[in-house]
């Protein structure tokens, strides 16, 4: 069965759990098949996936997922190799459930808490950026497109960062306070004292933008690795946490939704109905 693929040993088990379930299943309630060209979609495949839709406790949407296209692999693979071609056609595309989509939550009050102090302390480049996308909402690849001359003056000691065209293709302005421009201020300080050649950008990119966005990854992992912080922390819920922290303060949705640069109210509802 595994003679077309290279697999490593937590495949291995995994195609052989998926194979083991199913044969299980019909030995129990189908004895009578013993014979590949006997198998059928409906009673017997469709059966099985009852029966994993049912079980108790339940199996987690990821393993059933998980066995489905395990053993859809390998009735395409016996089709071919058993000159079957009705085993090719036992499980169709339509009965893999797609992939919970899961938002990562805001950050809990001491979460929050502990990464500002750090970051604050620190006072470096990583910490800066983390600060940023903290009071601004912003997703870590518009962060990483922000230009030098992002911070705008709209008034007498009122700012603004200019958020450029992003992941949804809108741009914005993001009123800040002054303790929030100071940190632009910083992050062009440090862009003023890196080796590469000013290009225009506030955060400068040794190889490309993506190197830039894993090595900011790298330096959250390990300030929450320092503090005994969740290590599955990402940058995502500081914009999570920024919603958050809106709403309370009175902001109208509305207000919100342009804030976080969103074209629908439904992308915004899924940020106030995060736990």
């Amino acid at each position: 069965l595994f003679r077309s693929t290279a697999l490593g040993p937590g495949s291995k088990l995994s195609y052989r759990t998926t194979v083991r379930s199913f044969l299980v299943h019909l030995a129990a309630e189908y004895p009578e098949v013993t014979r590949l060209e006997q198998l059928r979609r409906d009673p017997h495949l469709l059966h099985w996936m009852s029966r994993m839709r049912a079980q108790t406790p339940p199996l987690a949407t990821s393993t059933y997922i998980g066995r489905l296209i395990a053993l859809r692999s390998i009735c395409n693979e016996m089709a071919w190799m058993e000159k079957c071609p009705e085993l090719a056609h036992l499980i169709y595309s339509g009965d893999i459930p797609r992939t919970p989509h899961t938002l990562p939550r805001p950050l809990t009050a001491e979460q929050d808490l502990h990464l500002r102090q750090e970051f604050l302390r620190r006072n470096d480049l990583g910490g800066n950026v983390f600060l940023l996308l903290r009071h601004t909402g912003m997703r870590i690849g518009e962060c990483a497109d922000l230009s030098f001359d992002c911070l705008r003056s709209i008034g007498p000691d009122q700012w603004a960062i200019h958020v450029p065209l992003g992941k949804l293709k809108t741009e914005r302005m993001v009123p800040v306070d002054s303790s929030t421009s100071t940190v632009v201020q910083r992050l062009r300080f440090f862009r003023s004292l890196d080796p590469l050649p000013a290009d225009g950008r506030l955060l400068a990119s040794p190889r490309s933008k993506q190197a830039l966005i894993r090595r900011l990854r790298d330096y959250l992992h390990q300030v929450c690795h320092t503090l005994g912080l969740s290590t599955s922390i990402v940058p995502h819920q500081f914009r999570h946490t920024y919603a958050t922290e809106m709403l309370r303060s009175g902001v109208s949705f509305p207000v919100l939704m342009k804030l976080l640069g969103h074209t629908s109210p439904e992308m915004t509802m899924h940020y106030i109905m995060s736990p």
